[in-house]
């Protein structure tokens, strides 16, 4: 089992992060909390009828009492309304600031339980179990918790950090080939502004990925901990920051990709999907500015590839795109700010006023053409 400690310094408080193949078998014995008699598992009926019954086994042989509830399937389901219900159901089973709640699915679960743990009762513990390859690497680990609203993604939430994460590598062969996409592209993300040995490691894992292989897993830890390097760092994501350790870098390719989100009603790309060509037109405007060379931009154009196929986005609206830019979360004085490279390993945030409109423009045409992924037919998801 990989066991990765993140020690967030201004509260001296620390988080977990255990990886292992079926470790949710065990999930009752690993809990470190030791006060909570009752858990609130949060999930969504596809995750639970997969999962669920052998986590509520594992928690209940440990002595906790478990209970669920499953929200819909899908981003949008990342509202008010369904935080209201998730907290109803906190309060209706009368959960106390002693007990927890477990998230248990993707990152939208993650989001949600998150911010129902984080409000509820001012605070109460949270637990995640990442189900899908992207939440694995990301969305579980660093605390970030939220829902969207009709303006922008992820508009409304709070830091909430989970005291732990445990991460099953099993699951990833339940995930249906777009899931696996959108977690390869988050990978190639972190990778690329990390340093040249994540890059190296994450293209030589996607070119012919074993889902269960020791590398694999390795893989995930290697992702898991320079994420969990920012996070310590710069918990709170301090807008001051600039510098390649700022939690700010982790926004490579999401500019472009919240505002492809939102203007097609979260109901088009899977958010990996649009953080592919999020990295595509990063990569276009970091070339245009003169910061990376088109040997660098073919390195990151031929990792996204190496993803596989993200849908069409050529037909989208610029204009609509542009819109939605205007409303990034990440905006601060009302100006956007970018996250682009000056080569692989070196983040660099740029004022939305030194790119110009017309660059803009080229940039995201050339990064939303459609280009010919090297597919990923080869997957291995058991050995």
């Amino acid at each position: 089992m990989h066991r990765l400690d993140i020690s967030l310094n201004q509260q001296a408080r620390k988080s977990e992060i255990n990886i292992a193949a079926g470790i949710r078998q065990n999930l009752g014995q690993l809990l470190p909390l030791k006060a909570p008699r009752r858990v609130g598992v949060i999930s969504n009926e596809r995750v639970f009828s997969l999962y669920g019954r052998e986590v509520k086994r594992s928690l209940k042989s440990a002595g906790f009492t478990a209970l669920e509830w499953l929200m819909p399937e899908g981003e949008r389901y990342k509202s008010f309304r369904s935080l209201e219900k998730a907290v109803t159901f906190l309060s209706e089973n009368r959960f106390e600031r002693d007990d927890l709640v477990l998230a248990l699915g993707g990152g939208v679960v993650g989001d949600l339980a998150g911010f129902a743990a984080a409000i509820y009762l001012r605070g109460i513990s949270l637990v995640q179990v990442p189900t899908t390859l992207l939440s694995q690497i990301d969305s579980s680990v660093g605390g970030k918790t939220g829902i969207n609203l009709a303006t922008g993604k992820n508009l409304a939430g709070a830091f909430h950090q989970p005291s732990s994460i445990f991460i099953d590598t099993e699951t990833l062969r339940s995930l249906p080939p777009r899931e696996l996409v959108s977690g390869f592209c988050e990978m190639v993300k972190q990778a690329l502004i990390s340093d040249e040995s994540l890059f190296e490691m994450t293209v030589k894992c996607l070119r012919k990925p074993d889902l269960l292989s020791p590398e694999f897993e390795a893989l995930i830890a290697a992702q898991c901990g320079f994420k969990a390097s920012i996070v310590a760092n710069d918990e709170r994501e301090s807008t001051s920051r600039t510098d390649t350790k700022s939690r700010r870098v982790l926004n490579f390719g999401h500019t472009t990709a919240h505002a492809l989100e939102t203007i097609t009603n979260y109901r088009y790309f899977r958010h990996g999907e649009a953080v592919g060509y999020g990295m595509l037109v990063a990569g276009e405007l970091s070339r245009n500015l003169g910061l990376i060379d088109s040997g660098t931009l073919e390195s990151l154009r031929d990792a996204v590839r190496l993803c596989g196929s993200l849908p069409r986005a050529d037909h989208l609206d610029t204009k609509q795109i542009t819109g939605a830019l205007k409303h990034d979360k990440k905006s601060v004085g009302g100006q956007i700010n970018w996250v682009l490279l000056e080569g692989i390993g070196r983040p660099r945030i740029v004022e939305g006023r030194l790119i110009s409109a017309k660059n803009l423009r080229d940039s995201l045409r050339a990064g939303l053409r459609q280009q010919e992924s090297y597919g990923n037919a080869e997957i291995r998801r058991t050995r």
